[in-house]
């Protein structure tokens, strides 16, 4: 019997770099792709997405992805939908920071502690969320 690729969930960050926000939704996602489910998922450039990336338009038409946005303008989430479907999960960091009654986060390049504590939020729920995924065998 062959063997089939392993079904894996995409990540796509919001690349805002003007607001702490943007800094956290990278950060998070790398802390799921190289510490929390390392095996179960991939990352997709969003710069390079939007510019008419191919294979990774490809990768989120026909593999489940989490659009990890910072604010509500949802750049992640509308591109994603735009250029190749709809994602399956979208996350907004400033939602989360609301929703858990964080701090408002500062710094861009260096994160203050309300910052690191919603890098960590955010990783979970993005590893949650791709659990949850990969359980349901969702597109």
């Amino acid at each position: 019997m062959p063997e089939l690729p392993r079904k894996k969930v995409g990540i796509i960050a919001c690349s805002g770099e003007e607001l702490p926000e943007g800094t956290i939704t990278r950060l998070a996602a790398l802390r799921v792709l190289h510490e929390l489910r390392p095996e179960d998922t991939v990352t997709i450039c969003l710069p390079l997405f939007l510019a008419g990336g191919e294979a990774d338009r490809n990768f989120a038409r026909f593999y489940p992805t989490i659009a990890l946005d910072g604010c509500d303008k949802q750049c992640a989430f509308r591109g994603t939908e735009k250029y190749s479907s709809r994602p399956a999960a979208a996350i907004v960091v400033t939602d989360l920071i609301a929703r858990h009654g964080l701090d408002k986060p500062h710094g861009c390049r260096k994160l203050d502690a309300a910052g690191m504590k919603a890098v960590e939020l955010a990783a979970q729920e993005v590893a949650d969320t791709v659990e949850k995924l990969l359980e349901k065998g969702e597109r």
